[in-house]
């Protein structure tokens, strides 16, 4: 069976009417690749419970989200795409597209309107920034601190991060070039409009390595989201950077003496991406779980759950208390002015085009 425009459009109306079944043209199984912890938590309440109770799909979840590049290319390789739709941030998705390794997505024909009609690229707008990415939401890479281990000057600046006279004790970073080096950048005195020119050079390159040596022997590097939480947690690290979502976890719900550094936090986005290649089931139960996952209300419910921003205009106004502790989203948001009064606007197509290189030369002066 052809997945053409008809079947978009049968599927876009299934779950239009909320049919409690699933289709019989479609899988009844599907397995969904994101980050784990509380965001993982957030998509299971929003998406895949109220998904799974309308059609009787079972959804598998698998932590991978890190590593979704290199196993995609894997397993295109080995002719086995055993994931149905994979939570990437957008450089990696820009990458996959590239690569022929997810498949095009036409918004207006594959995703939910708004509600008042409006179609869904115009209610992305600029969010849609490459043909297989579906947005989900805005998030930042931030940095939180032990507000018990920062003596009574907290930090106002990014610039702490390399600051061990001031702020002694362990940091924790992510293992990946990624907004360390334009931190580095930024805190070696380079301009913010700059950072990208100077970082396409080899020398710009050096220059922030040499930074980051500065701090080598007092970081911690992680991996998984969930990392730098824990680490604030146990009291392992004075600081370190995360997902501004993970630490409102661990603020606001877990109540550990953690402050949050707004300052210089790299805006982001984060959503989905269907793999080329799978069954035409496969494909036609993945396109009905993302027109469900991402319509106006789903959005707006992930942030009962998480302070990440939705990617829909329309979901915005939607956006009210968190589930269980009964407060105010809205300022938790890393969108709220006084929340981004100096933010960095990440670079999804530099990142694209040099990351192969620059991730080489990162994790060799890692290995030095």
């Amino acid at each position: 069976m052809k997945l053409t425009k008809t079947l978009l459009a049968t599927t876009a109306l299934t779950v239009a009417a909320g049919m409690a079944s699933a289709d019989g043209h479609m899988a009844s199984e599907m397995t969904i690749v994101s980050w784990g912890g509380a965001y993982s938590n957030s998509q299971q309440q929003a998406y895949h419970n109220p998904y799974m109770e309308k059609t009787g799909v079972k959804i598998i979840n698998d932590e991978s989200s890190a590593e979704a590049v290199s196993k995609l290319r894997a397993m295109n390789e080995a002719g086995n795409i055993t994931w149905d739709v994979v939570d990437v941030v957008a450089a990696d998705a820009l990458r996959l597209c590239d690569e022929g390794l997810a498949m095009e997505i036409d918004a207006d024909e594959m995703l939910a309107p708004a509600p008042d009609g409006t179609p869904a690229s115009e209610d992305f707008g600029d969010l849609l920034v490459g043909d297989c990415f579906i947005p989900q939401i805005v998030y930042s890479t931030t940095v939180g601190y032990r507000t018990d281990m920062v003596g009574d000057t907290p930090p106002t600046s990014i610039c702490a991060l390399f600051d061990t006279e001031a702020y002694p004790g362990k940091r924790a970073l992510e293992k990946r070039p990624i907004n360390n080096m334009e931190w580095a950048l930024l805190c070696d005195g380079v301009a913010k409009d700059d950072v990208y020119d100077v970082l396409e050079t080899a020398e710009g390159q050096q220059q922030a390595l040499d930074k980051l040596n500065t701090i080598k022997d007092d970081v911690i590097w992680w991996s998984a989201g969930a990392d730098t939480p824990q680490l604030l947690a146990d009291g392992e690290i004075v600081m370190g950077s995360t997902y501004n979502g993970r630490l409102f976890s661990v603020i606001e719900e877990q109540k550990q003496p953690v402050g949050m550094l707004w300052d210089a936090q790299v805006f982001d986005l984060d959503g989905w991406i269907i793999p080329a290649g799978l069954s035409d089931e496969r494909k036609a139960r993945a396109l009905d779980y993302v027109y469900f996952a991402t319509d106006t209300q789903r959005l707006a419910d992930q942030s009962k759950y998480i302070s990440y921003g939705p990617a829909r205009l329309s979901s915005a106004p939607l956006v009210g208390k968190h589930a269980e502790l009964g407060i105010d989203m809205a300022p938790h948001m890393p969108t709220d002015p006084e929340n981004a009064k100096n933010t960095f606007l990440y670079n999804y197509e530099f990142w694209a085009d040099y990351r192969d290189d620059i991730d080489a030369k990162f994790q060799a002066w890692l290995a030095q």
